[in-house]
């Protein structure tokens, strides 16, 4: 649900999280790549994967297929999303060096 609600924006809560923080410097570590709409969105969708996976899992207990299913939407979003978000960090912080 968290995923849901920061991926629509809704009622500005994915911009208050990037205006107080992830576009904060967190100790050493400049604000990275959730700090921007793109790269906050692929986070909120990394959410949504782990939401799906845990949703898939109490799932599985009462409808077996529908859970399975939901789990590996969920692994499947999760693995995608992680590799965007990484290439945007290093993306980013390659940027930064410039």
């Amino acid at each position: 649900m968290a995923g849901v609600v920061l991926l629509v924006n809704l009622g500005g809560a994915a911009d208050y999280a990037i205006r107080h923080l992830t576009s904060r410097s967190l100790g050493t570590l400049p604000p990275g790549f959730a700090a921007s709409k793109e790269g906050f969105q692929v986070y909120a969708l990394l959410v949504l994967g782990i939401g799906l996976i845990f949703l898939g899992l109490g799932a599985a207990a009462t409808a077996v297929t529908a859970g399975i299913v939901l789990i590996g939407v969920g692994l499947t979003a999760f693995a995608i999303t992680s590799v965007l978000a990484i290439r945007g960090e290093v993306a980013t912080a390659r940027g930064k060096k410039s």
